[in-house]
């Protein structure tokens, strides 16, 4: 099938993570792309003919999300080794560490406002920060099993969870409880957000589904099943019309949420795909996933009249009647099978290849101590931060953030063993420094553990001694008596 004007096309493919790519995010201008990676690195990609890749050196696991703050000024980043880090993403690299998760966090998400982070983690929690001073604000515990994202509203008066406990709950930020919960018999969501106007959610399913509900009437509306594997994430268009979904079975595919239809299947990664992200002003769209690269994409389709680009769809494919997104009042949720073929695009242009370009990648070792909350309890209460290294690295001056060190790479080089010193001597190999970190966070785990050990023995002997006493008092007036 011949390409349309209106059809979506990739314009680039960027490489340099050297294992899968787990999250993307466009900064808020659109001119830089974050991505995280199963090696461990977070980068930064310029969007320009030749551009110089930032790739930052700091995470012991995984990176699992990746999200600019709405002023672009900070990055986010959750990663399997218990941490969320924030960035500031230029060349200097400095960095600010939280150890509040007693398991790997999945997901990071900024209000909209930039003042709050809202991090997601497998110890079944959601917990809330302060962002001016990076302060620990409050945890929600209602889930039952790991939880895999966590999603503010437009306004941040909402927050949207999902979990492995196959439930999605809503949450009120400004009485910190649970106001609604969907249950799914069939699998859990891996993935969850608000549409731009904060009246819907939809749901990334590992039952290979994608569901939207209105939550002003706590109805499902759209239920599709145009995956044959696992829905790992999903991205709402700015105008709400569209929304982009990125599968296990390999496959994009862009929903028309109006109209209730398929439009478009996207391939063009080899292997599952885990991430994709619409930019701020729906221009243009990013994937990433196993095959380790990342693609940009023109969106195109959003660019036309949408009557117009609708009667364009109908004339090249034949579709039953759908129900309409705005039904708020469904009597049944509204299945969409996979039986209505979408325009399918493959792409075979010919697109630049950073890789065979050879740019320059900037390695930032970022190195300074963390900040921990300590181990959370069911009463737990914000702790109170006066380092200095927890302040917003964006403010602190730089006496406060310990010093990174920068060097240049080839994209081609197979990973860091170690680095040079300033006086060109060499410094202990990373991977030595990485496990004396590990080891000292853990003897930092295992001493607040005893610590609170210690405190609640002393309580315990505290009401024993209480409780002999008024043994003994009531033993001395039945002498009396």
């Amino acid at each position: 099938m011949a390409f349309a004007p209106e059809d979506p096309i990739l314009e680039r493919y960027f490489k340099g993570h050297k294992a899968a790519v787990t999250s993307v995010d466009f900064s808020p201008n659109g001119k830089r792309l974050a991505s995280a990676s199963w090696d461990t690195f977070l980068m930064l990609w310029d969007f320009k003919p030749q551009p110089k890749a930032l790739r930052y050196v700091g995470h012991k696991d995984v990176v699992t999300s990746v999200q600019f703050s709405p002023l672009g000024n900070l990055v986010a980043s959750a990663s399997r080794d218990r941490t969320v880090r924030l960035w500031i993403p230029d060349r200097k690299g400095k960095s600010s560490e939280f150890k509040a998760h007693t398991a790997p966090v999945r997901s990071v998400d900024f209000s909209c406002d930039g003042q709050f982070l809202a991090t997601a983690s497998e110890d079944k929690s959601i917990k809330v920060w302060n962002m001016y001073r990076q302060r620990f604000l409050y945890s929600l515990y209602r889930h039952t099993h790991w939880v895999c994202c966590a999603r503010f509203s437009a306004d941040g008066r909402l927050i949207v969870s999902c979990s492995e406990d196959k439930t999605v709950k809503i949450w009120d930020t400004t009485n910190k409880l649970c106001i609604n919960s969907f249950t799914d018999s069939e699998g859990f969501a891996n993935f969850v957000s608000f549409n731009p106007s904060g009246t819907c959610i939809a749901s990334a399913g590992s039952d290979h589904t994608v569901k939207l509900w209105d939550i002003r009437v706590n109805k499902l509306l759209q239920n599709y099943q145009v995956h044959s594997s696992g829905v790992n994430c999903l991205s709402f268009h700015p105008s709400g019309n569209y929304l982009i979904t990125a599968s296990s079975d390999g496959t994009l595919k862009i929903l028309d949420l109006v109209e209730g239809r398929l439009i478009y299947t996207l391939q063009g990664h080899t292997g599952p795909v885990f991430a994709i992200s619409f930019s701020k002003d729906g221009q243009q769209f990013t994937s990433g996933g196993a095959d380790a690269q990342i693609l940009l994409w023109k969106t195109n389709f959003d660019e036309m009249n949408y009557k117009d680009l609708l009667k364009k769809n109908i004339k090249r494919l034949h579709f039953d009647a759908p129900p309409h997104l705005l039904d708020i009042y469904p009597r049944t949720s509204h299945h969409h099978g996979r039986k209505p073929e979408s325009i399918e695009i493959n792409p075979k242009l010919e697109v630049v290849n950073l890789q065979t370009s050879d740019p320059l990648v900037v390695d930032i070792l970022s190195s300074e101590s963390s900040n921990t909350t300590g181990i959370p309890t069911a009463n737990e209460t914000p702790p109170d931060y006066s380092s200095p290294h927890f302040l917003n690295p964006a403010l602190a001056p730089s006496s406060s953030i310990s010093s990174t060190v920068t060097m240049e790479k080839k994209l081609e080089d197979k990973g860091i063993n170690s680095f040079t010193s300033a006086d060109g001597q060499k410094s202990i190999p990373l991977a030595i420094t990485y496990a004396l970190e590990h080891i000292m966070e853990q003897l930092n785990v295992l001493t607040q553990t005893v610590s609170i050990l210690e405190q609640r023995l002393t309580l315990t002997e505290d009401k024993l001694k209480d409780c002999l006493e008024n043994q003994q008092k009531v033993f001395n007036r039945e002498q009396r008596s």
